[in-house]
This record gives structure tokens, C-alpha cells and sequence, in this order.
């Protein structure tokens, strides 16, 4: 039995969403097109939009089509920064939360080293929610530079559920505008654009039950973005690219059903996840649960455990010859596991952070997954265990060896 609990990675395309998309492939047409054709994939693309925009409490002209998440995310951190110097040349700072996905903050670093912005890791607190008073002080002190503020809604790795309504009530003081990263938290919770205050909000299709290499970034009319692709000015000049009219229907129904059923399908998932950490509580008793403890404060669908002694990546691949397909949770460069940033800035040290597991869920999860976790999990946690303590050894006598060896410095 295959026990998929990877859904903040991606999840099943819903199918209904599957059904529109392979009858608008059949159809040809680019929506830029003045001919029948054309004509008619423009009137889906713009029927899409209004769709999405719609579930989302958006005016459907704040829909910009992008390829997804990090497209979106992109396009917010560098559009927002390059027309806010534009305008003004001291804002220069641009403050995004330590906990950010990467696709937010690897262009807040490409900034700060190719187009002279300031970058301001805002911290965290112990369950990655971004601590208010340093950026009550970060804004009192340099509010009058600051050219844009990134917080996401939800983190993708433990959860957390960010305060935005106080980030935005801060930000307006000074005149920031505010992009968050909601990619996580469509359809898990609810997800109003308007009645948030943000400028700037980031969704991915394969997110919410729709096909990948698809996205929006709603973005209010007003707000001044400089493009990051240039061609044929499609989406208000902001997003240039041909426009795939099947790909934005699939997506428009995906997210009208992800909002939909969000308050049932939060109530699914949150069940399985509390089932579940209890359960490896029960079995692991020394697992630690990432993440606000409070279920009110961190997304329904995610489960983030670290397991003392472990390697992520052994109890993954462990997990993963038994039939259960989890993530770490952690990033991996080069072929070299690295903890987490996220555990990292929330104050979890190296070794507790390398032996993190997320488990999340989604539609088609069922109480017979967390059966089989709770089944499995135990004797992958002793095998890593002890895979882990014989590799420290081996590295404490390399160690040893290497101190106690002679000097032969310019022996070949």
C-alpha cells in the first residue's frame, strides 16, 4: 500500500480541473489572436480570470497570469523594488521574514547583490511567526526607505500561520506596500485579497488541485510594477508571454473548488493531522512537533516533526521503501543535505534541524494513511538512529586518526 503525505509539494490535479483542461487542448487558438480562434481563447482566459479572481476577493483586473509560484513571487520582489526606486531612490531596503520560501528570497539576495537593495531578514520567533516588535522598529527606524515588505500567508515547511493583518497595519504607517507568498494557504484557509490589505499576493495551480506551470500574482491595479519578462506586453504590460487558455481554465476551477470547500476539507485534514502527531507522539515520544502547537495558528494539512538523532534524509528514504512518501522538509545543494533555514531561524540548532520530517495532506488523504505512518514510522526512526550514531563514530575515529597522524607537510 502506497501512502502519499506530500501534498505541500504538489497535489492530485482534481478532476474536474483534469476534465476542462484536456477539452481546451483540443482547442486551438492564441488569445492575442483578432481572428474566431483568437477571439475564443481570450474569452476563456478572461472568463478564468474572472473566476479566480472571484474565490479570491480580487477585482479581475488584479489578476496577472504568470507560471506559478515562483514566477509570482519573482514578479512581486523585483517589479515591486524596481518601481518603487523608480519613483523614489532611497527606498532601498527591502525586508522580507527569515522563514521565507525561496522562491522569495533567493531574488531578495539576487537584489541586494546585482541591483543595490538593502536586504532586512525580519526574525522569527520559536514557531516561525514573525516577531511584530522588530519590524515595528525596523519601520520606525528606516520606514521612510523601505521600498516593499515580503510575508508570506502561510509557511510551507511547519506550518505557521503569519499575522498579517498586524504586518499590513504597520506597513501602511510608512507607506510600504506588502506582498505575501499564499501559495500554502489557499484553500486551507480562507483567503480574502481584498479584505487583507495586501498590494501583492502570490498562488500556484498544482497547489490547490490544478496543472502545473500555472499561476497568478494579484496585484492591486494601482500599484506600480516594473516587468520582469519583455515581449509582446500581455497582462497589462506586466507579464509578457503567450497565454495558455487551457491551463488558466484548469486552474480557474481548481481554485473556485479549493475555496469552495475549504472550511470541510480544513476539517478533514486537520483530523488526520492530530490523529497522526499524537500517534508518533505515542511511538516516538522524544519526536518534537514544529510549529505553533495551537492548531488555530498553523495550516490544517501540515504535520512538521523533528526526531532527535536522526537524518532527514535516512528516515525519508526509509519511509519511502516502505511505501510512505513524506518530505524533510530541508533543502538539498549539491548533492549536500542542509537543515532548514526555516528551523534554523527559528532557533532549532544543526542536528535537531537535520532530522525534520513534514508530513501534510490533502483530498484524497484517508485515516488508513496515518495507520500505515504510525505502522512504519517507529523502526525507521531506530534504523536512522542507528545509522546515524555508527556515522558519527566513523567521523569521531577519522578525527582522532587525523590528529594523532605525523606532520608530512611537502611529502607527495
Amino acid at each position: 500500500m502506497s501512502v502519499y503525505l506530500d501534498h505541500a509539494a504538489t497535489t492530485p490535479m482534481l478532476p474536474a480541473a483534469q476534465r476542462v483542461l484536456v477539452e481546451h487542448l483540443a482547442r486551438t487558438g492564441n488569445p492575442s489572436s483578432l481572428h474566431t480562434a483568437g477571439r475564443a481563447a481570450r474569452r476563456v482566459v478572461e472568463e478564468s480570470r474572472e473566476r479566480v479572481a472571484a474565490s479570491l476577493g480580487a477585482r479581475p483586473s488584479e489578476v496577472v497570469w504568470t507560471c506559478g509560484g515562483t514566477e509570482s513571487d519573482n514578479l512581486a520582489v523585483k517589479g515591486l523594488f524596481w518601481a518603487r526606486r523608480a519613483h523614489d531612490t532611497s527606498r532601498r531596503r527591502l525586508l522580507v521574514s527569515a522563514v521565507e520560501h525561496h522562491a522569495v528570497l533567493d531574488p531578495a539576495f539576487w537584489m541586494a547583490e546585482h541591483a543595490g537593495a538593502e536586504l532586512v531578514l525580519l526574525p522569527v520567533d520559536g514557531d516561525g511567526v514573525i516577531e511584530l516588535d522588530a519590524l515595528r522598529a525596523e519601520l520606525e527606524a528606516h520606514g521612510d526607505q523601505a521600498a516593499l515588505l515580503s510575508v508570506m500567508w502561510a509557511n510551507n515547511e511547519v506550518g505557521s500561520l503569519q499575522p498579517l493583518g498586524e504586518v499590513v497595519a504597520l506597513a501602511r504607517r510608512h507607506g510600504v506596500p506588502v506582498h505575501a507568498d499564499a501559495v500554502q494557504a489557499v484553500g486551507q484557509v480562507p483567503v480574502d485579497f481584498a479584505a487583507s490589505g495586501l498590494d501583492a499576493l502570490t498562488v500556484s495551480g498544482h497547489k490547490v488541485g490544478g496543472p502545473g506551470g500555472v499561476g497568478a500574482l494579484l496585484a492591486r491595479r494601482d500599484l506600480g510594477l516594473t516587468p520582469v519578462l519583455h515581449g509582446g506586453g500581455q497582462e497589462r504590460g506586466v507579464r509578457s508571454g503567450t497565454l495558455d487558455a487551457a491551463l488558466l481554465a484548469s486552474f480557474a476551477v481548481a481554485v473556485e473548488d479549493a475555496v469552495a470547500h475549504q472550511a470541510e476539507h480544513a476539517q478533514h485534514v486537520a483530523g488526520l493531522r492530530d490523529a497522526l502527531v499524537a500517534g508518533i507522539r505515542r511511538a516516538v515520544p522524544d519526536a518534537v512537533l514544529r510549529g505553533p502547537a495551537d492548531s488555530a495558528r498553523r495550516l490544517p494539512a501540515n504535520a512538521h516533526l523533528t526526531f532527535p538523532g536522526c537524518e532527514g534524509d535516512s528516515l525519508l528514504y526509509l519511509l519511502d521503501s516502505a511505501g510512505v512518501e513524506v518530505s524533510t522538509g530541508s533543502a538539498c545543494q549539491a548533492g549536500v543535505p542542509q537543515p532548514s533555514h526555516v528551523l534554523l531561524a527559528m532557533g532549532v540548532d544543526e542536528d535537531d534541524a537535520r532530522g525534520a520530517l513534514r508530513l501534510t495532506f490533502g483530498r484524497t488523504s484517508r485515516a488508513t494513511d496515518v495507520d500505515r505512518v504510525l505502522e512504519v514510522l517507529p523502526a525507521a526512526v531506530d534504523r536512522a538512529r542507528a545509522a546515524g550514531l555508527a556515522g558519527r563514530r566513523r567521523a569521531g575515529a577519522q578525527t582522532s586518526a587525523a590528529a594523532s597522524a605525523p606532520d608530512v607537510a611537502g611529502v607527495r
